[in-house]
Parts: structure tokens; C-alpha cells; sequence
């Protein structure tokens, strides 16, 4: 999972950038960058966080009214600087592009580049087989008088081969700005628009909250397969490319996006709210009564907060968070997520002591932070401990871009419910039901695969594998 951003303007779009990123540094903490173009590339990118890699010198450096930018979460390819983005190409003209997904099918793509085109990746990054067979299809067009129908057509000749999930944002030099998505449309990404006195600048982002930080306007959401061109004029072209069945993310609602953003028409804190209430019923079921609800800090506070209001007792803020720890999350490793919790949560005694505390996170993965948190409130004082998931058992890989790709890792997928509670040492365990979740987004098609094992896309078998073997080498090496 990643975060990206695009803009096209009559002022130099860098400031633009940089803000936008900021907003969704959430989405990935690994890398960063941004790519502007003014008669050639300006490039910078670095390892880490946003407001580390960049500094107001690159303000006048980063020239340009076209660039694109993005914030990195690893999980297909190794955390280095060879495989941050945005990644370019000079052929068939400058091309340089953002991407937020994971393509599935690595090594099909890879070998089909040496066959067909006689090109190999330098990286190991998946964007890199998006960008090189769009390069590809549009290096056979007339590129003397390049119409925008032959973009079109270059995208949807990749979208039949590239599988996966993808949103897709690209720089075309001298031509304008490009944007896609796979043809399920798994990954977010908004149009949005800003008038200014010297006329109007668009862009892209993974969610709208980054627009509210600059002032743009959200035209819309790009759906599933949808292409979307800015052209030199400023003129908006948009056609649904190649498209299957929509199936977007529901772990984008779960978790991911930021609660003040809205995304295909749903905002979605509105929508962790009724995941919250929803779970009063199971609360009332097992016969529970808790003192207060609390949440595990932030992306539980509204599902605890609609919890609370369903049952009619307080919510309390029972764990403080520093803010400036990350999210531990998006952190593969076991040993640097259980450091993350100790340092990022402490328990307000005061609030919990001698109190029968519901817990409310909004998912249970690995279950190591779980654990944690338990013990945490307990050590604190607090009579019971209820830990309570506004999401269903996760029980099955992601392969779509979120770092939950190894059965193994998943705590639901290897041990009962009972078993589950006794490793977390709760006094009691709820989960949300698959069906009371697809009840709060009835007549909406989303991926569940993390929940339900049903994959929109093919070939997810090979997929697991290379995540498998990806992991496997990283640490050995």
C-alpha cells in the first residue's frame, strides 16, 4: 500500500507535492518522491519520511507545472533507494510514473518485457513492469502526431496484461498527465481539480483528505479501468479502459485511508462508526457489560465511539499515543512492531484502574500488538480486558498491496477463537461478522479476499509464492 499524487498546473506544481504527500504519509513510511518535469526530469527521492527527505532548497529545484509524487510501504520488492519512486523512462519520450498496488503477476510480466521487447527491469519493484510495457505499446504508435486515442489505447493493451491492483499516475512529457486503474478498481484514486487567477490546476490522489490540505475540489473517483488524460491545453479526456468487475478494497475502510477522507462516495469514519455499532449486539450476545470503551488509538476511536453510543456507556480515552511514533502496522518485522506499541501507547492508569475495559482496534492481524495492549492494560490495573476487532478474522493472504501476504503471519488463519483469546490473555474476544460488515456496504462490490478468500483476480496461488520467496531472501540476506 502506497500513497501517490499528480498535478498539472500554470504554476510550478512542487509546493503542491510535497503538501500532498505529507497528508498521506500514512500510506507508507519507507520512501518518498517526487518527480517534476520543465524541459527535462528533477528528481528527488530518499529513504524515509517525507518532511526528512525534503527541505524548502528543493523548492527551486524541483522546477516544473507536471510532476507526480509518492510515499512508499514495501511489500513487493526490497527497501531500497533503486526501487523508490517515481520511476522513468526516456523511451519512447520521457516518461516518468507513481503507482499504489501490487501486480500479481511478477514473473510473467518480466519474462513477457525479455520476449517481446528485449527489455529486462533494473529494479525489483513491480511499478517498473507497468511502466516499461506502457512504454512498449506507445513506443509502437505514430509518435510524430501521438493522438490521445493512441494513449488510450497503450493503457488498455497493459491493463489486459498487467494483473493485479494498481492506480496509476504518469508524467508524459511534453504531452501531459496520465492517470488508470486495473480494470477491478482496488485501488483508490480521485480526480480533483483547484481554480486559480491564471486558470485551473488538476490532480490526482489516493484519497481526498490530501486535497482538503491544499484546496482542491474532488471532481470524482476514477472507476475500475477507468483513463484519465490532461493534456497539454488542460483538457480533461476521460474513458473507461479495460474493465472487469469492481471489487475495491474494503480494508481501505478497515484501516488504511485516513478517517477525513471520502473515498467512492463514503466517508469513512461515518463508515468505522457503524462497524462500532454493528458490534454492540455481539457485546450484548456474550453477555458483557464493560464499564467504558476505549479505543486503540486512532483508527479504532470511531468504531469505539459508535460502540459506546450503542450501548449507552462512555467512551474514555484509556491509551495515549505519540504521535510521532509509526504506524506499527506497516511494519514487517515482529520484534520492531512489539518496540513500536511499547513506545507509541501508554495506558492512562488513572482511566482504566479497577475498571472492566472493551478495547476497540480496528483489525487483529498478527495479533502481536493485540497482546500487547492487553498486557499493557492490565498491568495498569484494569479489572478485565475485552478486546474487541471492528474487523472480521483476517484468515487469508492479501496479495493486493497490504502487508498481511503469509497465512503463516495471520493469528486468525492458525489458531481458534478460543485459542486466540488465551494467546492475547483476554477475558473476552469479539470479532464483527463477514456478513454484518457487507450489510453496511450492501449493494457495493468490494474485495473481502483477506477475509472471505475470494480473489477478483487470477493467479493468486504464484503470487503468495513470490511473496513468500521475497520474504524468505530479504532476511538471509
Amino acid at each position: 500500500m502506497c500513497g501517490i499524487v499528480g498535478f498539472m498546473g500554470k504554476d510550478e506544481v512542487v509546493y503542491d507535492l510535497m503538501i500532498g504527500l505529507t497528508a498521506l504519509q500514512h500510506r507508507g513510511q519507507d520512501s518518498a518522491g517526487i518527480v517534476t518535469f520543465k524541459e527535462t526530469f528533477h528528481t528527488k527521492k530518499g529513504l524515509g519520511l517525507v518532511n526528512n527527505i525534503f527541505r524548502p532548497k528543493h523548492f527551486s529545484r524541483l522546477k516544473g507545472k507536471i510532476g507526480v509524487g509518492h510515499v512508499r510501504y514495501t511489500t513487493q520488492g526490497g527497501n531500497e533507494v533503486t526501487n523508490v519512486q517515481p520511476i522513468s523512462t526516456n523511451y519512447p519520450f520521457g516518461i516518468a510514473m507513481v503507482h499504489n498496488g501490487n501486480v500479481t503477476n511478477f514473473d510473467k510480466l518480466r519474462k513477457s518485457l525479455y520476449d517481446e521487447y528485449h527489455t529486462l527491469p533494473a529494479t525489483t519493484s513491480d511499478l517498473e513492469l507497468i511502466l516499461y510495457h506502457f512504454a512498449a505499446e506507445l513506443g509502437q504508435k505514430d509518435l510524430a502526431s501521438l493522438q490521445v486515442s493512441d494513449l488510450f489505447d497503450a493503457v488498455v493493451r497493459t491493463q489486459e496484461k498487467v494483473e493485479g491492483a494498481y492506480s496509476t499516475i504518469a508524467v508524459i512529457a511534453n504531452h501531459g498527465l496520465l492517470a488508470f486503474c486495473d480494470p477491478n478498481g482496488i485501488r483508490p484514486l480521485i480526480l480533483g481539480k483547484k481554480e486559480t487567477k491564471k486558470g485551473t490546476v488538476y490532480g490526482f490522489a489516493s484519497e481526498s483528505t490530501c486535497f482538503d490540505h491544499i484546496g482542491y475540489e474532488v471532481v470524482d473517483d476514477l472507476k475500475a479501468g477507468e483513463i484519465v488524460f490532461i493534456d497539454k491545453n488542460h483538457k480533461v479526456h476521460r474513458q473507461i479502459g479495460y474493465q472487469k468487475e469492481t471489487n475495491f478494497c474494503v480494508f481501505e475502510y478497515i484501516y488504511f485511508a485516513r478517517d477525513d477522507s471520502i473515498i467512492q462516495d463514503t466517508w469513512v469514519a461515518g463508515t468505522r462508526v457503524k462497524m462500532g455499532r454493528q458490534l454492540a449486539k455481539k457485546v450484548i450476545e456474550k453477555g458483557l457489560k464493560p464499564d467504558m470503551v476505549i479505543d486503540v488509538p486512532s483508527t479504532g476511536y470511531y468504531a469505539a465511539s459508535g460502540l459506546a453510543e450503542a450501548l449507552g456507556i462512555p467512551y474514555r480515552r484509556g491509551l495515549m499515543k505519540n504521535n510521532h511514533i509509526g504506524r506499527s502496522f506497516i511494519s514487517p518485522d515482529k520484534k520492531v512492531r512489539k518496540d513500536i506499541v511499547k513506545r507509541k501507547l501508554n495506558p492512562l492508569k488513572k482511566v482504566v484502574q479497577g475498571k472492566k475495559v472493551a478495547v476497540v482496534d480496528d483489525s487483529i492481524v498478527r495479533g502481536t500488538t493485540s497482546k500487547r495492549i492487553v498486557k499493557m492494560l492490565r498491568d495498569s490495573g484494569a479489572a478485565e480486558v475485552y478486546f474487541i476487532s471492528a474487523a472480521p478474522p483476517i484468515k487469508h493472504p492479501c496479495v493486493y498491496g497490504i502487508d498481511m501476504s503469509e497465512t503463516t503471519e495471520l493469528i486468525a488463519a492458525n489458531k481458534t477463537m478460543e485459542g486466540i483469546r488465551k494467546y492475547m490473555k483476554a477475558d473476552a474476544l469479539i470479532y464483527q461478522e463477514l456478513s454484518d460488515l457487507e450489510e453496511i456496504f450492501s449493494g457495493r462490490n468490494l474485495c473481502t479476499a483477506c477475509l472471505s478468500g475470494k480473489y477478483p483476480t487470477e493467479g493468486i496461488e504464484e503470487a503468495i509464492e513470490l511473496v513468500a520467496s521475497e520474504r524468505k531472501l530479504s532476511k538471509s540476506c
